[in-house]
């Protein structure tokens, strides 16, 4: 794919210099924590590391009354 064949919102992304770039993610970092992003990894419990014990599972997309349904490809 070609730069004129790209989306537009790609290409003001790519247009941007590498310091805008990293600004512009650390908003939508910042964002994703403001609607309840959570940092913590989603329990493995196929790695020889995973403690059933020590891991919790939170509330999905840290609000109260929400579950996952369905985990994986569709």
């Amino acid at each position: 794919m070609t730069f004129e064949e790209m989306p537009d919102e790609w290409q003001e992304w790519l247009e941007l210099t590498p310091i805008e770039r990293f600004r512009q993610s650390e908003q939508i970092f910042a964002q994703y924590l403001a609607m309840g992003g959570s940092l913590d990894p989603d329990p493995d419990p196929t790695s020889p590391f995973y403690d059933p014990e020590t891991s919790s599972t939170g509330a999905a997309y840290g609000r109260p009354g929400l579950r996952v349904l369905r985990r994986g490809a569709v």
